[in-house]
């Protein structure tokens, strides 16, 4: 069959024997990726002075960077599968520590980009087994509790990475900034070789690249799966759509700079990190599935009010993001709670379930993201319309996929 056992079997007791590692670690080594990918933006200006080389080509440290991340994410979860949480994460700092060693003393861009590339693909781990790691030691709507929690690093993270990015550049040159990331993950490395436990109960022995293929074909057969994994994906699409055009509409179109993007883009942060907080604390009571439709409704209503308010031309900096700020509440409710019930369908492939869904979310999103760059144009109608496909199928995708 290619659904899953009923819920009851998925829904499988955790022993208490296992050791559970601090929850900070996870929230460590969940930040290494978003950290390394948003901090090196303020010092791009500097890398095509330095390396004489043009912008697009530093651009680059970027795109390769998300398609590493993209990329790593179908690999680490089926690895930890077979050979364990533990030994897989740590295998994934280790390339995250070199990666980051390569670009600090990279004499020319060509290998900068290839430091970056496997600074990506460390980085990943973190972010693919702290969730399955996470549902090895929680049931479903306890781990969607949990991911909450560390979904709120993998957003702050970003948000902070560029400030310490631009000063580091500013007082000591763009090598500072890896030297940074440098730091950041000896202190992962060291949490970890001392507080990351294994989690994982049995290994299923995925070990020809046959099996990795038949654990993403079981899952991708799995309409319960494919529910929440979409949901995930079309509800960040929402996200990463206002993050692809909002910079343009407050700039080219509404005559603002770009710090009143900053300084207004902390509604959006505060929107997401609230729900998220908020899904940490209310999820056991009320349940996952109840909170992902809850979270769906809030996106849904916030775009349509944004929508009818661009269509009545009363579209403002203050009402894009307030009234957005609506719709990122609802995605902090959501996406946790998303992730949680992608990872528990069967609990035996989480690391396969959790890499798949990443994958999935993240290359939605740059294609959302990627087409509001191409159809905007001077109004934020595009931008506008992409949110609200975005929200509305999310809202759709997860009643198909728990319907029964």
């Amino acid at each position: 069959m290619p659904d899953q056992p009923p819920q009851t079997m998925i829904e499988d007791t955790r022993t208490t024997a296992t050791r559970r590692p601090p929850l900070i670690i996870l929230i460590l080594v969940a930040a290494m990726g978003p950290l390394a990918l948003q901090i090196l933006v303020p010092s791009m200006p500097g890398l095509v002075d330095f390396f004489g080389v043009p912008f697009h080509i530093v651009q680059l440290s970027l795109m390769l960077y998300l398609i590493g991340l993209a990329v790593a994410q179908l690999i680490y979860g089926p690895l930890s599968d077979r050979f364990g949480r533990r030994p897989v994460m740590l295998a994934g700092i280790g390339i995250y520590l070199a990666g980051t060693v390569i670009c600090l003393v990279a004499p020319g861009i060509e290998i900068l980009l290839v430091g970056r590339v496997m600074q990506a693909v460390g980085g990943c781990s973190g972010m693919v087994l702290s969730r399955a790691i996470i549902r090895d030691l929680y049931e479903r709507d306890r781990a969607a509790s949990m991911i909450a929690y560390v979904t709120v690093a993998m957003v702050v993270a970003p948000m902070v990475a560029p400030i310490i990015g631009g000063y580091l550049d500013v007082w000591f040159g763009w090598q500072a900034v890896f030297v940074f990331v440098l730091a950041y993950g000896l202190v992962v490395l060291a949490s970890c070789l001392v507080g990351l436990h294994e989690t994982l109960k049995s290994h299923r022995g995925l070990s020809r690249l046959s099996d990795f293929a038949l654990a993403f074909g079981y899952l991708l057969r799995s309409r319960r799966f494919l529910g929440y994994s979409l949901q995930v994906a079309f509800t960040s699409g929402t996200f990463f759509s206002f993050l692809g055009g909002a910079a343009y509409v407050v700039v080219d179109i509404m005559g603002g700079t770009a710090v009143d993007y900053g300084l207004w883009f902390l509604f959006i942060s505060a929107g997401y990190m609230s729900g998220n907080f908020i899904a940490g604390r209310i999820t056991p009571r009320l349940g996952s599935d109840h909170m992902i439709s809850l979270g769906t409704s809030i996106s849904l209503v916030g775009t349509l009010i944004l929508l009818v308010v661009t269509l009545a031309n009363g579209l403002t900096v203050a009402s894009l993001f307030m009234v957005s700020c609506i719709a990122s509440f609802g995605n902090g409710f959501a996406m946790p709670n998303g992730f949680a019930g992608a990872v528990s369908v069967d609990p035996s492939r989480a690391g396969a379930a959790s890499g798949l869904s990443g994958f999935m979310q993240m290359t939605i999103s740059a294609a959302m993201m990627r087409m509001v760059g191409v159809w905007l144009d001077d109004t934020a109608l595009p931008m506008v319309a992409m949110m609200v496909a975005g929200a509305l199928l999310a809202f759709l995708v997860h009643r198909w996929g728990t319907a029964r």
